[in-house]
């Protein structure tokens, strides 16, 4: 697989994250443990160097499990993972202060069983602690050697721009898609004004880019889906639209929907760096697949064209959840 460098920073990963949060919350009855540290070791033994997790997911279990399936392999990859919000009587709650920023880091640290985190993200801004304090902290982690990179998920750019005059931020994650096009506007210029990578989650539309998907799907209860406004039975078929689209560029190449949206990812920019989630062997080829695939100016005129008349129905979460992103 190609590598990529997030920005101007010198950390290098594949064209093609996973993401690992599904492994064990959101997406319905949860996997193997077995199952996803196999699957973890495949993605590394097809090339993938890049893996995100956070200390909220599972709560707390995902970075167990990932640090579990790559210690036989640390030294060849690149573990990103957040801090910033922790759980209260079952409910998420938003803390970045300095000192809860160096509680994680150690529990993190022994969790993912490495002496060193690649890529700290702050989960999500915290509207109660200035940025500068937690840019100011993770510099010094950085200085102590416990942190790597300064990473941001979901900010807004001026809050980036703060930021990144304490510590260099490496990257930034948002979620971004075919479906979800908003960080073109104000936040893809900033990032490569100031030399920033961004690692776009949710790349295939909470898997709705698959083209497997539609109207009449049904999620288990516990799929966090179902809450969606995106993903009400009417605003999936109207939104087929779009996967239509990326069905017949994806006839033309030999491909399916899902490659030509990440495809049409990693054409965007250098350093822009997606990581597919998934719990199935069958998918991670498939999206180790689209790293391969070259869409043409020709390509890109076409899905640009069709999808700029189609306008998606549904918001991207739930009103209370979209409040606390910080877009």
């Amino acid at each position: 697989m190609q590598k990529r460098k997030l920005g101007k920073s010198n950390l290098e990963v594949s064209a093609l994250g996973l993401g690992c949060m599904g492994m064990s919350q959101s997406y319905g009855v949860l996997p193997d443990k077995q199952a996803m540290i196999s699957l973890i070791r495949t993605a590394v033994e097809r090339g993938v160097t890049f893996f995100d997790t956070a200390e909220i997911y599972g709560p707390y279990t995902n970075e167990e499990l990932v640090g579990e399936a790559l210690a036989p392999v640390r030294a060849q990859v690149v573990i990103a993972t957040k801090f910033g919000i922790k759980s209260e009587n079952g409910q998420q709650v938003q803390d970045s202060r300095p000192e809860r920023i160096k509680q994680s880091v150690e529990r993190s640290l022994k969790r993912l069983r490495t002496d060193v985190i690649d890529l700290y993200y702050q989960h999500r801004v915290d509207p109660n602690v200035p940025i500068e304090d937690v840019a100011g902290t993770v510099k010094e982690l950085i200085a102590q050697g416990k942190v790597k990179h300064f990473g941001m998920s979901e900010a807004g750019v001026r809050t980036i721009r703060r930021a990144h005059a304490v510590q260099q931020v490496t990257a930034v994650q948002s979620e971004y898609s075919l479906w979800w096009r908003r960080p073109e506007e104000e936040l893809l210029p900033t990032l490569e004004e100031l030399g920033i990578g961004f690692v776009p989650f949710s790349p295939v539309g909470k898997g709705f880019l698959t083209g497997t998907i539609d109207e009449k799907t049904t999620f288990v209860s516990s799929d966090f889906r179902n809450i969606v406004p995106g993903f009400t039975p009417e605003a999936r078929k109207s939104n087929l639209a779009l996967v239509d689209v990326l069905r017949a560029i994806a006839k033309r190449k030999q491909a399916t929907p899902a490659q030509i949206a990440l495809a049409w990812l990693l054409a965007r920019k250098p350093w822009i760096v997606p990581i597919p989630g998934t719990t199935k062997l069958a998918r991670l080829d498939e999206n180790i697949g689209a790293a391969s695939i070259a869409l043409s100016p020709e390509d890109l005129g076409a899905i640009e064209s069709a999808t700029s008349q189609i306008v998606i129905q549904g918001a991207r979460y739930p009103e209370h959840l979209e409040q606390r992103t910080g877009l």
